[in-house]
């Protein structure tokens, strides 16, 4: 079982640090819609706290991760340019998209999301973890605070969400192949 660099790094970025992510933020809309409507506040300990604190900054780290990656190793990769005089465009996978048109709506609309929305997410959750990490203990005496902080955690979900959804069908329609070879398991001869 082999697998090429490219896309084992194309993995890495979507399934691992995106993946991760956005079911990370998922976990945060659900306990930030859970507690706004909680009788009495849960005090957590010390050691809670700091929990919470690590949640917030890998989750954040994650988001940072995914775009990061992205944008400058997978993306480069995605936009290669076509030697003259190359008629197969499997390894040059904006160009296949380019090329039929079926499918350049997944470049036009697909990966322009991906260039400029996707950096959303990390931002509007680094955001959050900074006010959610400083502000804590006080945010439930400012309600605004508390809704701002829920939209825009559910904006970056969106937005990664979003953007991960075009990645799948982008890297299904136009695989970004190339690089050397990973083997995974040997098989049998």
């Amino acid at each position: 079982m082999e697998v090429t660099v490219r896309s084992f790094v194309s993995g890495v970025h979507g399934l691992m640090f995106g993946g991760f992510f956005l079911m990370a933020i998922f976990g945060l809309v659900v306990e930030l819609c859970r507690s706004a409507f909680e009788k009495e506040s849960l005090e957590l300990s010390a050691r809670g706290y700091r929990l919470e604190r690590c949640y917030l900054i890998v989750t954040a780290a994650l988001g940072w991760a995914a775009v990061l990656s992205g944008a400058y190793v997978v993306y480069p990769w995605y936009r290669a340019a076509v030697p003259p005089g190359v008629t197969n465009l499997t390894g040059y996978p904006q160009h296949l998209l380019m090329a039929k048109a079926t499918s350049i709506e997944w470049h036009s609309l697909g990966m322009e999301w991906k260039e400029h929305v996707a950096w959303f997410a990390p931002i509007a959750m680094t955001m959050v973890a900074y006010v959610l990490a400083k502000y804590r203990g006080s945010i439930k005496q400012h309600p605004s605070v508390k809704r701002a902080v829920i939209a825009f955690t559910v904006a970056a979900l969106l937005a990664g969400g979003i953007a991960g959804g075009f990645g799948a069908m982008i890297d299904k329609a136009a695989p970004v192949e190339g690089g050397g070879t990973i083997t995974i398991v040997r098989g049998a001869k």
